[in-house]
């Protein structure tokens, strides 16, 4: 029973960190209104994806060595910060292009789902919050079938929620009001994402 309460609590970390605002929500809810809900909802599945890689990361303690050896650390941050900062610089320079029309699908699905996996895979601050999901919040006598659980969970409830923000994004009404607003929202949005990159780029 206490392990199961343990799970319960570890959901709601990964869920409160999951809704709060960043660099992932920026690029799910730009995606699905600007390119498609399919694009939208693929982004989102990225991003449960680079959580279910840094779950895993965790579990093999490859965490932990990232955190403890400084300039593998910053090599990531560095990136990171910098992926960050480029998609920014984009997004500013293309909000004035006209909505695009439509392409090749599966090459925008594709952009889509590695865009957001990126963007979350480079973030450091993932290895912090894993590893200390993993050293604090898991107990000492775990088994086998409660790290299976947790790094199921972190993909879980990250692709619930980012798809659930990308369909709902991605819905006319939003569409329409992109459609009008691209200009402002894609450069506030590209403003947004070179703040974070900087912020990470200088934080210690």
């Amino acid at each position: 029973m206490h392990e199961w309460l343990q799970l319960l609590t570890i959901a709601g970390v990964f869920l409160l960190s999951a809704v709060s605002p960043g660099p992932n929500f920026a690029i799910v809810t730009s995606t699905a209104m600007g390119v498609s809900r399919r694009a939208g909802i693929l982004a989102g599945l990225g991003l449960a994806a680079a959580s279910f890689t840094w779950a895993l990361l965790a579990v093999a303690g490859i965490g932990l060595i990232l955190t403890q050896v400084p300039w593998i650390y910053t090599a990531v941050k560095v990136a990171g910060a910098t992926y960050l900062m480029g998609l920014g610089i984009k997004m500013v320079l293309g909000a004035r292009k006209p909505v695009p029309e439509e392409t090749d699908g599966s090459l925008k699905d594709a952009t889509a789902f590695r865009k957001a996996f990126l963007v979350s895979l480079t973030n450091p601050k993932s290895v912090a919050f894993y590893g200390s999901i993993f050293s604090v919040m898991v107990p000492a006598h775990a088994g086998s079938w409660f790290y299976v659980a947790v790094v199921a969970l972190a993909a879980t409830i990250s692709a619930i929620w980012y798809c659930g923000l990308a369909v709902l994004f991605s819905h006319g009404f939003a569409r329409r009001i992109f459609t009008r607003a691209k200009a402002g929202i894609e450069a506030t949005m590209g403003l947004v994402l070179i703040g974070m990159g900087g912020r990470l780029l200088f934080s210690r």
